[in-house]
Order: structure tokens, then C-alpha cells, then sequence
């Protein structure tokens, strides 16, 4: 393993913001995870763990030793009639996971497809989309911790999975480092299209039946159609959770705003951010270097040189906005990263 100095990030994060830090490596084991975090204390520098950093906003240099997580690797670990038990690398691009279950036949994923990131960020935040969370399939982990260089396996009920969220975005965020994820696939396959437009999509594909792999290109097309492309505009997905707020609150809001839309369990209503976003008037615009995507007002972006506390100072007039308007909190999706937030080894 390689330690390098005053690296900049620019090409790690998909907002594409310029920062540099002052210690950067990639990892591509548990032992170059091990020399690294020897290395932050030796140094005593503070550290971060970079993933695919398609869910984080650099807003300021960073004095660190940046950890890019390269750990690869895919394998069939056990399997019986109906599932089968994978192991994957914490560093694998998670639409390459994809893409390999739907090769192996199996299912479980595909309404999951396309999702920016790596396979270790996906425990992490539950990601999810088109009614399909990742705590669905996830069997375990294993992580290192930070303090101790010590391995703990972490299995579903220890995870503690929430609504974008898990027990490592809270009492445990910034004390492990997870290395491998394992997932149960089905060999069954049972569609889930019943969220969004799946359906619709499938019919104008003339896919008439909803294989895992016909899903898969469906969700694809949809996300491709809505969601701009790293690539050629910088952005980090969805910015903003969307709300879940009691049903009588939405209630309420139905009586002043009819077109609002609502997605109901139990006692919640989980209400879009996109939609309130665009309603408090936010689509669409730009400030200086960075804006409000056009089609998507989930999605903030980066012009080309916009800097991550212009994007944060855009994000918080949003969320100002919209409670004034709705007197609904927005939440963050996206991780915001400075020298307060780093992880102290």
C-alpha cells in the first residue's frame, strides 16, 4: 500500500469538488486497512473512508489520510433450492454487484439497480429504491474497529436498519470499517414493479414479462431518463431524504395543497422532497456555479466550479424555504465533510 501526499479529490467525490487532503491511499485489503489506520496514529492524523464518494460533499482541504476503499472480490459461499449466500468486497461498484446477480440468475437486487456507490456504502444507509431496501437481502458484515484494529461481524439485528439509515450513521458512525458485506440472493425470482413506473417502462420496452433482468433495464431507463449523469454534470443523486411525517399532518397539508402526494404505512405518510422542492419554487435554478437540476429538484449540482459550501448554502435555502412554505423539516442525504467530522484515530 501507497501512501500519497497533498492528493486532491476532485476525481473521488461525484460532485466533483476540488479539495485536496494531505494523506490519501487506496486500500485493497484487511491488512492495507491495518497498516493505514498504524500509520494515522503514528502520524497522528485523523482519517476518512471514501467509498465510491457518490454521497459525499467536501466543503473544505482536508488535513487527513484519506481512505479509498478498493476492497474487490465476489464469491458464492453456500447455496440450497431457493437461495444463495454471496460475499462481497466492501471496495465493488455496487451496480457491478448488480449486474453479476442478474448474470448468476438470481434476484433480489434488480429493483436496486443503477444506485451510485460502492457495496460498503449500501449497508451503511439501507439504500434502497422502487420499494426494495437493501436490509431485504443483507445476511452480515464485517468491519474492522477504528480504536482496536479488531474484526466484528455485525449480523442484520445488529445493524439496526432504518429508513436510509443504520446503526453506522448513528452510535456506531466513525468506529468501523467494513471490508465485506454478504448478501441472500434468491434463485425464485418474485417481481416487486408495483412502485413508480416500472410497469409502464416494461410495457414501452415490450417487456411483457418482469424478469429480474427486464426489472433491471426498466429501473435503468427510469433513473437514466431523471437522474443526470456524474459524469458530465457533478452531483451526488438524491440530496434530501424524503420526509415521513404523521398521516393527520398530511392531512392537513392536503386540505391547503391538493396535488401533494403521499405514500402511506401505518401512522406515517412518506411525502417527496422532489415534489415539495419544486412547489417552494427551487427547480430548475441556478446560483453562481451550482443550482437545482432541471428535471430532478432532488438533485443539486456543480456547474463545473462550484465549491461544496456553495452547494451546502444552496442546500440550507432550500430547506429554509420549504419549512416556511410546508412546515416540513428536509433532511440531508448527503454527508457533509469537514475538519469536524473527520474520524480521530
Amino acid at each position: 500500500m501507497k501512501i500519497q501526499e497533498n492528493i486532491s479529490l476532485k476525481a473521488y467525490n461525484t460532485f466533483g469538488i476540488d479539495v485536496n487532503a494531505s494523506f490519501f491511499a487506496e486500500v485493497r485489503s484487511k491488512d492495507d486497512i491495518l497498516e493505514a489506520l498504524k500509520f494515522a496514529k503514528t502520524k497522528k492524523v485523523p482519517i476518512l473512508i471514501l467509498g465510491g464518494g457518490s454521497n459525499v460533499l467536501f466543503t473544505e482541504e482536508l488535513y487527513a489520510l484519506v481512505l479509498k476503499i478498493n476492497i474487490t472480490g465476489i464469491k458464492e459461499i453456500k447455496s440450497d433450492d431457493k437461495t444463495v449466500l454471496i460475499e462481497v468486497g466492501s471496495g465493488v461498484i455496487w451496480h457491478e454487484f448488480v449486474l453479476y446477480s442478474l448474470e448468476k440468475g438470481l434476484s433480489g437486487i434488480e429493483n436496486l439497480s443503477l444506485i451510485p456507490g460502492t457495496v460498503g456504502a449500501a449497508p451503511m444507509q439501507n439504500i434502497g429504491a422502487y420499494g426494495v431496501e437493501i436490509k431485504a437481502v443483507f445476511q452480515s458484515l464485517e468491519a474492522i474497529e477504528i480504536s482496536t484494529g479488531l474484526t466484528k461481524t455485525f449480523l442484520a439485528s445488529e445493524v439496526k436498519f432504518g429508513y436510509r439509515e443504520s446503526v453506522f450513521k448513528t452510535s456506531l458512525k466513525g468506529k468501523y470499517i467494513i471490508y465485506k458485506v454478504s448478501f441472500n440472493l434468491s434463485k425464485v425470482h418474485a417481481p416487486n414493479i408495483s412502485y413508480g413506473d416500472i410497469q409502464t417502462v416494461l410495457d414501452q420496452m415490450d417487456q411483457a414479462t418482469a424478469t429480474a433482468k427486464n426489472i433491471s433495464k426498466a429501473i435503468i431507463s427510469i433513473r437514466q431518463s431523471k437522474l443526470p449523469d456524474p459524469k458530465v454534470i457533478g452531483n451526488a443523486g438524491s440530496f434530501f431524504k424524503n420526509p415521513v411525517i404523521p398521516v393527520d399532518v398530511f392531512d392537513n397539508l392536503k386540505l391547503k395543497f391538493p396535488t401533494l402526494p403521499g405514500y402511506p404505512n401505518a401512522t406515517h405518510v412518506k411525502v417527496p422532497a422532489a415534489w415539495l422542492i419544486e412547489n417552494a419554487g427551487w427547480k430548475g435554478k441556478q446560483v453562481g456555479e451550482v443550482g437545482v437540476h432541471k428535471r430532478q429538484p432532488l438533485v443539486l449540482v456543480n456547474y463545473g466550479n462550484g465549491k461544496g459550501e456553495e452547494i451546502l448554502a444552496l442546500s440550507r435555502q432550500i430547506q429554509t424555504e420549504v419549512h416556511a412554505k410546508f412546515g416540513i423539516s428536509l433532511e440531508r442525504e448527503v454527508n457533509v465533510v469537514n475538519s469536524k467530522n473527520l474520524i480521530q484515530v
